[in-house]
């Protein structure tokens, strides 16, 4: 059985989420003046997909024991994060006018223990699957039935602690949990498969006895349809969803250059970004 498809105005609304995602980022990391772009642009539209479609959210409300979870691996993302927590109303909008500055709590990596919404904090990368695996038992332990999800970058599955979890969740049927690989292909030194090849990972996932999505990470509707399916049809096991993806989307000179893993664009550049992003819609 295959999700009911995504209609025009679902897909327009979720399309308008990741540009809005792309130009907030744009904006933060102007505060900063150091930032990582092209992870967040990569994965605009995953977070789009989850947050305004698929997870179970109630506005202003990060501490509903009920609500869908989400632990960003790939941490350094975050600045395409805390503009959809402020957006939901998890934190003060104002809060984002201070990002990275002292005092303020929303930092280049994610803090649980200062950010209301972030379930998990990050810096080191690679943990966040386990941690995901615990939340989703802890959830079954209780009789919740709440979503864990878990964002990971494909450069962090070179971090052996991903498959010690994938293989304890497969054994014990979690099927209440979905990591998302932002196969995007690039990590801050170059190609992945380069530094250490992580292909093939259909077959390793499978293996490893998940079930296995494949999907264009740009385009928000296919991928909410399966997002769709996988939440309402689960088989016993936990599910990854490979999203195909490009570093730097929606901003040509970023694009699949590692380079721009971390950078700041001056204000000449930083216009023509914010005009290519909005008219790339």
């Amino acid at each position: 059985m295959v999700a009911t498809p995504l209609s025009d105005d679902e897909i327009a609304r979720l399309e308008d989420r990741a540009q809005f995602i792309r130009l907030e980022v744009v904006r933060l990391v102007d505060i900063a003046k150091t930032g990582h772009y092209t992870s967040a642009f990569s994965c605009a539209e995953i977070f789009a997909a989850l947050y305004y479609d698929v997870m179970r959210l109630r506005h202003g409300q990060p501490d509903w024991t009920d609500r869908d979870r989400l632990l960003l691996g790939k941490g350094h993302a975050a600045v395409g994060q805390y503009p959809i927590l402020a957006d939901w109303g998890f934190l003060d909008a104002d809060t984002l006018d201070g990002y990275t500055r002292l005092g303020n709590p929303l930092g280049d990596h994610p803090d649980m223990t200062r950010v209301p919404g972030v379930d998990f904090s990050s810096g080191s990368l690679g943990h966040n699957l386990s941690v995901g695996l615990g939340i989703a038992l802890g959830g079954r332990l209780n009789g919740q039935d709440f979503h864990t999800y878990v964002v990971l970058g494909d450069g962090e599955l070179e971090e052996g602690q991903n498959w010690e979890a994938a293989m304890l969740a497969a054994h014990l049927g979690v099927d209440r949990l979905v990591a998302i690989v932002d196969r995007n292909q690039y990590s801050l030194d170059g190609l992945v498969d380069d530094m250490n090849a992580v292909e093939p990972l259909a077959d390793k996932w499978q293996a490893f006895g998940w079930n296995v999505r494949a999907v264009d990470g740009h385009d928000v509707g296919a991928l909410a349809s399966v997002l769709r399916e996988v939440r309402d049809q689960p088989n016993g096991t936990p599910t990854v969803i490979l999203a195909a993806t490009v570093k730097g989307k929606g901003v040509r000179f970023m694009e699949e250059n590692f380079g721009w893993h971390l950078g700041w664009l001056d204000r000449e550049d930083q216009a023509d970004v914010v005009a290519e992003l909005k008219g790339s819609r």
